[in-house]
């Protein structure tokens, strides 16, 4: 008879797990015959000794298992989404889901919020005026319908086992496994029930992974469990050492979303995103006329007005004036010469004590709190100069911040440091 305790111990000294053992193990836990303080000490086993491919993938299907999946047959569109696994001024999402519902797919784009240093996809979009994120699973489906694209939370009923592991990894220091984050997110994201998926996953000193052995290992776990369940799936792997666009925050990033909806964003923040729209696309069946072509759908507007339609649809104002934070500071450039290094984990940091972001899950976040990177590595500045502009609600939260950012910034008079495109690399299933 399996019981909790020998698989623990068989964990513990490097043993692997049988199917049927794992499927007990959920369906006890969720019975609540497996304790917390037990699931905790598995969890340590299995960062140390690691799960092999097989159990992951029946890991992965007795979360999923766990509770519901939605059924997204009726939509009428071929289904793809995407995932980052998060960054500093990663505000791709907003540009992203209208931009390819714009180009012909379906985009079910269930998002999180913001935890430490990186922004969350919800918070951002509820600095907009009556914007709904959490939606009932018959409203998701209303809205993806007539819009081509929502952007929600994820219901209680997605992988609930994800949610009550994840708790448990957070206060036990176990969040960094591979195995464990794989299979967090894809078992959310298999349960949504999307036909494609493109992973952006974030490389450097913003990101979680911040070696690229790591960040590719993730990439390729992920990949081949979507891929062996179901779900068409790809990942790039983005840098995430230097900021991504110009805004860090929550109402600035929607800002800087629509303007790059207008054809008006930021270098890198497009090269990204339009890498992104394309690997969708090609997983949907869409790419190679001009329908789906994303470079054109922001040129002619299209991808703005589903952006418009998509806020509607979830009770938000796309017109209505964003939140202004009531105080703002700035960071001077030391010296003349070229802005080298930007230390993306050193912005978010300060954005976060800015009051941009939340070190726990129940924490309140401030709508118009942030930073604007007022230049970008590569650019030549002067003594001086203003380099970051800091927004705050209070302003006895400047001084955290700008100590997070001592040693941030670097300039040269070298001459400009070579530039490095944002997009990595791609994985594809093995």
């Amino acid at each position: 008879m399996t019981d909790a305790i020998s698989l623990i111990r068989a964990k513990r000294d490097g043993q692997r797990l049988a199917d049927d053992d794992i499927k007990w193990l959920f369906e006890a836990y969720a019975r609540h015959e497996v304790a917390d303080e037990q699931m905790s000490a598995l969890l340590m086993a299995i960062y140390f000794r690691g799960l092999d491919g097989a159990e992951l993938r029946t890991w992965t299907a007795a979360m999923i298992a766990s509770g519901d999946r939605l059924d997204l047959s009726s939509v009428g569109r071929p289904t793809v989404d995407k995932h980052s696994t998060g960054g500093v001024g990663d505000k791709v999402s907003l540009i992203l889901a209208p931009l390819v519902a714009a180009c012909g797919a379906a985009v079910p784009q269930l998002s999180g919020r913001g935890l430490g240093h990186t922004g969350g996809t919800l918070d951002k979009l509820e600095s907009i005026p009556g914007f709904r994120a959490g939606l009932t699973p018959d409203e998701t489906l209303a809205v993806l319908a007539s819009v081509g694209c929502v952007i929600c939370a994820a219901g209680s009923g997605l992988a609930p086992a994800d949610r009550r592991l994840y708790a448990l990894r957070d206060v036990t220091a176990t969040v960094e496994s591979i195995p464990l984050i794989a299979s967090s997110i894809m078992s959310k994201k298999i349960a949504e029930g999307t036909s494609a998926l493109v992973l952006d996953v974030k490389v450097g000193s913003g990101a979680f992974m911040t070696s690229y052995e790591r960040a590719r290992e993730l990439a390729e776990t992920m990949v081949a469990l979507g891929e062996e369940h179901g779900v068409r799936t790809r990942a790039l792997l983005t840098r995430m050492d230097v900021p991504l666009g110009r805004a860090v925050g929550n109402a600035v990033e929607v800002e800087e979303s629509v303007l790059a909806l207008q054809g008006h964003g930021p270098g890198d923040l497009m090269e990204v995103t339009l890498a992104l729209a394309r690997q969708m696309l090609a997983l949907a069946g869409l790419a190679g006329d001009k329908a789906g072509d994303p470079a054109a759908a922001i040129a002619d507007g299209r991808a703005l007005a589903a952006y418009r339609a998509m806020v509607r649809a979830q009770g938000g104002d796309p017109d209505a004036p964003l939140p202004q934070a009531a105080h703002t500071q700035v960071l001077a450039a030391p010296a003349s010469g070229w802005l080298t290094s930007l230390d993306a984990l050193a912005v978010g940091i300060a954005a976060w004590r800015l009051g941009a972001g939340r070190a726990r899950k129940e924490d309140d976040v401030s709508a118009s709190a942030g930073i604007i990177c007022l230049a970008k590595p590569g650019e030549a500045v002067q003594a001086g100069q203003p380099l970051l502009e800091l927004r705050a609600d209070e302003p006895e939260r400047f001084g955290p911040a700008l100590a997070a950012l001592e040693g941030a910034v670097a300039v040269s008079d070298q001459g400009p440091p070579p530039a490095l495109s944002p997009v990595i690399s791609e994985v594809g299933p093995a």
